[in-house]
């Protein structure tokens, strides 16, 4: 299945999601019809029961090099009006797809900079071509970070380094990205596209409720005690313990054969 859009290619195959940043002639830079396309393709997947993974990948050479500041300069007095709606809208389409339980592939092709930076941070996985590298960039241009970034980045990688790139802008290759934890492989050009898809298919084998259990889980961490936590996590195996996939999982397990998750 596949939906037409102006800035994006979005299809779903056998649970596996794809959205394509597809402005290539700009190197995918983050218009405001895109983060309105964002939007929406956030309510397809949040409708779509049997999106069980989701890979954003971008067209060409970038994967996106950030916000389109030709678009935001031209704007003149509109400007902060414009900011605010298409931050709203890229804001309530990261939301979305972060809190779903599918996870998040991160298809890193090339230039990653500004929103395209917090759009790998966002994601639960990132896997980097060689051709890939890093910056905020925001601050070059005056501007400060949007699209996560604040959130991710620090409970990912650290806050030393997050305030490192995002106040020096410091550039980071596709391996130095692998060492601070930004990507979890780094793998040929000729290799990538297979690495990606063979990542999702074995996500999208496994089980969709545990996967948002470990989701949840992670990204409140940073907000509860230890006592606290612990008990998210007894209410939460709890809950799997008894579902369908649980059930299944721990048969396949007990019988040495590959479970069949719902």
């Amino acid at each position: 299945m596949a939906k037409e859009f102006e800035t994006l290619r979005y299809s779903v195959e056998d649970g596996i999601a794809e959205i394509r940043l597809d402005r290539p002639d700009s190197l995918n830079a983050m218009s405001p019809k895109m983060a309105e396309e964002l939007n929406s393709i956030s309510l397809e997947i949040d409708a779509d029961r049997s999106v069980r993974v989701i890979i954003v990948t971008g067209e060409g050479k970038a994967f996106c090099a950030g916000g389109d500041l030709g678009v935001f300069k031209a704007a003149g007095e509109g400007a902060r009006k414009l900011i605010l709606k298409m931050t709203g809208d890229l804001h309530l389409a990261i939301s979305r797809i972060a809190r779903n339980s599918a996870p998040v592939i991160a298809a890193v092709n090339g230039t990653a900079a500004g929103a395209g930076f917090s759009l790998v941070m966002a994601a639960d996985l990132a896997i980097a071509s060689e051709k890939a590298f890093f910056t905020m960039a925001y601050t070059s241009a005056g501007l400060s970070p949007d699209g996560s970034s604040t959130y991710f980045m620090p409970r990912k990688i650290g806050d030393r380094r997050a305030r490192e790139l995002m106040m020096t802008n410091r550039v980071l290759s596709s391996q130095e990205a692998l060492s601070w934890g930004v990507v979890n492989q780094v793998v040929s050009p000729e290799d990538f596209d297979k690495s990606v898809r063979d990542m999702a298919a074995k996500i999208a084998a496994g089980s969709a409720s545990a996967f948002g259990k470990v989701k949840d889980l992670l990204d409140s961490s940073f907000d509860y005690n230890l006592e606290g936590q612990m008990e998210r996590e007894a209410r939460a195996i709890a809950e799997q313990v008894v579902s369908q996939d649980g059930q299944e999982g721990m048969s396949a397990f007990l019988e040495k054969r590959k479970p069949d998750f719902s």
